[in-house]
């Protein structure tokens, strides 16, 4: 596996993976990212300075290739599925704080961005889900090994975090990964599949959620988000939320099948 130097610049930014245009209607569109197939060591080494337990022990994940949204879910995205016909659960067209069509949605519970992938999935029948947690730091990550997917550091040119701007920020304003995905660190937290588990130990080595022995009452949620400090903001960083909690750092973005 490659790692990103430490001296990468931003005009190094090339995504050579394909993508796909959905058309959501209402003059909105939601762009995917072909994801590659791949193996991975995941979680964080023992020489991490910035690692939890809940990181460990690092594990090799194998994964067939999907689709991941090229950002989070944003307002004007979100506002268009709620008005899709209901599945399981109501949802509301504007739960978020920090108001704009092109910023990330927040304020949401992961049942609601459950429904909205269910939404989605009923309306194109395509298979629209949360990522597992396998699924997303494989994808943040894109083949790198350090801390983040653009090199050992972070700065406020490459993302949203510790409260620098103080709200979260339009998606796509900040480089993206080298397989097309923005916003992987920082802007919001993003809710996953799993249960919340407090180690790797016997986690699903596949790349698919795991839904066991773990606390089925919390999801995982990954990335970081707009007021939270570096370390919580790494490839590896893990964080948990109950189904219902909504908070103003929550949000997500949609995995699905390939063609």
């Amino acid at each position: 596996m490659a790692t990103v130097p430490e001296n990468l610049t931003l005009h190094r930014y090339d995504c050579t993976n394909d993508s796909y245009t959905l058309d959501l209607g209402n003059g909105v569109s939601l762009t995917l990212m072909l994801i590659p197939a791949g193996e991975f060591m995941m979680g964080s080494a023992d020489d991490d300075a910035d690692t939890r337990d809940n990181e460990k022990p690092q594990h090799w994940v194998q994964l067939t290739q999907f689709l991941m949204g090229a950002t989070p879910v944003t307002q004007a995205q979100w506002r268009v599925v709620a008005g899709y016909d209901p599945v399981d659960i109501d949802i509301i067209a504007e739960p978020s704080n920090f108001k704009g069509d092109n910023l990330p949605i927040e304020q949401l519970s992961w049942d609601e961005a459950t429904e909205f992938c269910k939404r989605l999935s009923q309306k194109t029948g395509k298979n629209f889900h949360l990522p597992s947690e396998a699924q997303w730091e494989y994808a943040c990550r894109a083949e790198t090994e350090t801390a983040y997917n653009f090199g050992p550091k972070i700065t406020t040119e490459l993302a949203n975090y510790s409260g620098e701007v103080g709200q979260t920020m339009v998606v796509g304003n900040y480089p993206p990964n080298r397989w097309g995905l923005h916003d992987m660190h920082g802007n919001v937290w993003e809710w996953c599949a799993d249960y919340w588990h407090v180690s790797y130990e016997s986690a699903p080595q596949d790349g698919s959620a795991w839904l066991s022995s773990g606390e089925d009452e919390y999801r995982t949620l990954r990335g970081g988000s707009w007021n939270y400090d570096p370390r919580h903001c790494r490839s590896t960083s893990r964080y948990y939320g109950q189904l219902s909690n909504r908070n103003l750092t929550f949000g997500f973005r949609v995995c699905c099948s390939p063609p």
